[in-house]
């Protein structure tokens, strides 16, 4: 049983694989279509036809979590655009290739986190699933809009920073490129930080009913949301590294936020609420930003 289990699994890795090529793929040919359009406009449309690819692939399987990975993987090949694009007439080859790094280790941490979390084809988001409950036949609306579209949009907002200092890096690396570089860092650390303790902790608990109060996360409920937060905000700082005229791409950061602290955080804490200790656990502990507990 094992063993058919492992294979069912590598099966259903390969099959998201596959599915993500295809959507590439996808976007690829909107972007060539597209090649007089304005690059911001190609570029969210072509991101908007791979993620109805994912939709579609999902929905053939019943599965929302094919589109689980996309958060992770897509920004990758955003910075890359904007690289490829910029055409190496670019004031800062440092920058571009701090950025590109970042985002890189970002983007292969988030992933690894995700592969070793999901359980194959027959595997979905406990939040889809119940979504996919209470909506029944209109489902499939909620699941084009809310969880592939919404995201989709999200992160390409998130994005716009990787357009400056990516695609057009006006001005020579800075000094608020090096706090960039700090802050942006600092973020995957303690997201990656923060998970792995977070995994351990659900390898080695007795209870499934236990809580994490350990780490990080004896300081935030959610330090690895901050962390994500964080590395928007640190990707946004080096836009305005690059050109202060694109300040107005902070709509990425404020969006990110807006969304874990208005969706994604009363999610989970209100299913997190059913376990015992939990609600004495969240007055003591802040929501987001690490601090010292309320005793």
């Amino acid at each position: 049983m094992h063993d058919r289990d492992n294979e069912m699994l590598i099966k259903s890795y390969i099959l998201c694989l596959f599915s993500y090529l295809i959507a590439l793929f996808t976007a690829f040919i909107v972007l060539l279509m597209l090649v007089l359009y304005p690059p911001l406009l190609a570029l969210l449309i072509a991101d908007l036809s791979a993620t109805l690819v994912i939709f579609l692939i999902g929905t053939l399987y019943k599965n929302a979590s094919f589109y689980d990975p996309y958060w992770s993987v897509f920004p990758i090949f955003i910075a890359l655009f904007w690289i490829i694009r910029s055409g190496g007439l670019a004031l800062s080859f440092t920058r571009q290739l701090v950025v590109l790094l970042l985002v890189f280790t970002w983007s292969v941490r988030l992933t690894y986190n995700w592969i070793r979390q999901w359980k194959g084809i027959k595997h979905e988001d406990w939040r889809y699933s119940n979504l996919r409950f209470k909506k029944g036949k209109t489902f499939w609306l909620v699941n084009l809009t809310g969880i592939h579209f919404m995201p989709t949009i999200l992160v390409f907002l998130g994005s716009l920073s990787l357009y400056p200092s990516l695609g057009t890096t006006a001005t020579p690396f800075n000094f608020i490129d090096i706090i960039a570089t700090l802050i942006t860092f600092s973020a995957i650390a303690i997201e990656t930080i923060a998970d792995q303790q977070l995994n351990k902790f659900i390898k080695t608990r007795q209870d499934i009913e236990q809580i994490i109060q350990r780490g990080l996360w004896k300081y935030s409920r959610h330090p690895n949301y901050f962390g994500e937060i964080l590395f928007w905000c640190g990707l946004y700082l080096f836009a305005l590294a690059s050109d202060i005229s694109y300040w107005w791409m902070i709509i990425g950061p404020i969006c990110v936020i807006i969304l874990f602290l208005g969706v994604s955080i009363p999610l989970m804490e209100r299913r997190m609420l059913k376990r015992p200790g939990y609600a004495l656990y969240k007055s003591k502990v802040s929501k987001l930003i690490p601090w010292p507990s309320r005793d």
